[in-house]
């Protein structure tokens, strides 16, 4: 791909790699396109310090950029070794102290220090602390750690801690306003400055969408405010924090659903934690305020561990007079089944569901393969050949024929050259944007465009991240025997299931399928199997998939594996 756009463009670039100094690049594309599609939301002291970051001097703009992207906020001077700067490091550090950008005089605590300095550089620096600690001097550095640490807590200066060590240690100030540039930017903290290098090395490839000055991932101040919130609070949680102390800073329902979805995650770990630990109330309410899609039933569950029975009969029968209760629509069944038992209540009517075929298969594995490789092996014949796709290959087919439509330029959808997918892919909303594109590409299952559409999509964006279609899993060879054995109505009606919900029905699909491109009937030429290996059982979204294919003529079948005793 070509390292910089043209001027005009106002599509953010990669650095060449061949510029030594490409990640400052890299790094600067982002700032500067923060400061210009972003200025309304942020204050007149972050504008100024980027301001004030873009004029410093070459050498010391990249030092801060490299410490930017590594890992922490502390460092030793002596240890940063960036010949590229074209000065040393230690005069570009001293840059951006005066600038403010970094701290030369740090505070830290000792567990900092342990990070930072080996043991052999510790060990005299810390001898009278670790003999008055009754450790003896060839202590290991765990032990070290876990024995001082406690016993001084407070921090302090460097050379207080190593009086006699030559060496320079910096924080990192500012990091937050790094975060925040970065969230603007990409639209999440999962994505790093380290996406610019994947993309020039041709590790990963993007569609590219054409962008305006509207194309951003936020419109209001207050709601990067309320993610960095959200996802420090997450942090927090994994750093083992009490769910007790990190529920107390978890941000006010959203009237973003963007937002209110990641609300809704962070809810749901929350109480699973709460839970794990023991607070079971804390854990209903994190649940009852989650909009994550188990959530209500972990609610449900809890309350029936704690034999608040009619408290949870009320709310699983509420829930299941909601429509579309999707995913939890069996799990609201078994949880009902139970209750009514319990408090004598009616049972309650199940709907009829059709049988689904399914057969036995004997296998050996000496070579210990997973149940569905040796199944494909056993099934698969010249004349019926057996592919292993699971999910991949009813989603990239998808995926092909409606690439236009999940890459629309709609507004609010992609903000950035390095999307996998639209950001707004599973949001209610996200068919109905773009009803008249989906309706077209469908519209070509009526006659044999499809096969060309989805062809010439395969040919043309091979490579391309998308969020339906595996590449290397969606061969020449498979694409062609689907095409040839999948009629178009059976497609058509995936299709539209898969539109009906994209986050849940994406997955379930069966693992296997056998093509028979010989069969007289068109509609048998393929058969999709779902395969089950000894104490293994079908899953909800499995059956729902299945079940699904049975009412509409689509061939299913479950294989259940039983393995071979050595000698039988």
């Amino acid at each position: 791909m070509t390292p910089t756009p043209a001027p005009h463009s106002t599509v953010p670039g990669t650095a060449d790699l061949d510029n030594p100094l490409y990640y400052l690049e890299n790094f600067e594309t982002v700032v500067r396109w923060v400061r210009q599609h972003h200025s309304d939301l942020l204050t007149t002291e972050e504008t100024g310090n980027i301001d004030n970051l873009l004029a410093l001097k070459k050498p010391a703009r990249a030092l801060l950029a490299r410490m930017v992207m590594r890992s922490g906020e502390l460092f030793r001077v002596e240890k940063l070794s960036y010949s590229e700067l074209g000065e040393p490091v230690a005069d570009a550090a001293q840059a951006l102290a005066r600038n403010g950008w970094i701290d030369d005089t740090p505070n830290i605590h000792l567990t900092d220090l342990f990070r930072l300095f080996t043991l052999a550089e510790l060990r005299p620096a810390l001898a009278d602390r670790i003999s008055a600690a009754g450790l003896p001097p060839g202590a290991a550095k765990r032990l070290l750690r876990d024995t001082l640490v406690p016993m001084h807590p407070d921090p302090a200066l460097v050379n207080q801690w190593l009086p006699s060590f030559s060496t320079t240690v910096v924080r990192l100030n500012h990091m937050p306003l790094f975060d925040r540039l970065r969230l603007m930017f990409f639209g999440n903290l999962r994505q790093t400055w380290s996406d610019f290098v994947l993309v020039e090395l041709g590790h990963q490839q993007y569609e590219q969408v054409p962008l305006s000055s509207e194309s951003r991932a936020f419109d209001e101040r207050n709601h990067v405010d309320c993610y960095l919130v959200m996802h420090h609070c997450r942090e927090r949680l994994d750093q083992d924090e009490p769910p007790e102390t990190v529920w107390q800073d978890v941000p006010a329902a959203s009237d973003n659903p963007w937002l209110e979805s990641r609300r809704g995650r962070l809810l749901f770990e929350l109480g699973k934690l709460a839970e794990r630990s023991g607070n079971q109330e804390l854990a209903l309410v994190a649940y009852a305020q989650s909009g994550h899609r188990e959530a209500r039933l972990r609610q449900l569950r809890l309350l029936e561990r704690l034999k608040r029975y009619r408290e949870a009969w009320q709310l699983a029968t509420s829930a299941g007079h909601q429509p579309g209760a999707g995913a939890e629509g069996r799990g609201l069944e078994r949880i009902l089944s139970r209750l009514a038992k319990k408090l004598s209540e009616p049972a309650p009517l199940h709907a009829t569901r059709p049988a689904i075929t399914a057969f036995t298969l004997e296998l050996e594995n000496p070579a210990g393969y997973s149940v569905e490789w040796v199944t494909m092996e056993r099934l698969s014949k010249p004349e019926t050949p057996v592919a292993y796709v699971e999910n991949t290959l009813i989603n990239g087919l998808f995926g092909l024929l409606c690439w236009r439509a999940l890459f629309a330029p709609v507004p609010g959808a992609f903000f950035h050259p390095f999307h996998t997918g639209p950001v707004d892919l599973y949001r209610e909303d996200f068919v109905t944007r773009r009803q008249a594109l989906f309706d077209e590409c469908l519209d070509t299952l009526a006659t044999d465009e499809y096969k060309r559409e989805i062809r010439n999509t395969w040919r043309q964006k091979q490579g391309l991240a998308s969020p339906f279609v595996v590449w290397p899993v969606l061969s020449q060879e498979v694409l062609d025997l689907a095409l040839e054995c999948i009629p178009a109505s059976h497609l058509e009606l995936m299709f539209r299931r898969l539109l009906d919900n994209l986050r849940e029905h994406r997955s379930g699909f069966p693992d296997l399928i056998r093509f028979q491109p010989d069969h007289a009937e068109p509609g048998q030429r393929y058969e999709m199997i779902e395969v089950k290996g000894p104490g293994d059982r079908l899953q909800d979204h499995q059956t729902r998939w299945l079940e699904f294919c049975v009412d509409q003529g689509i061939p299913v079948s479950v294989c259940y594996v039983r393995w071979k005793e050595a000698g039988e």
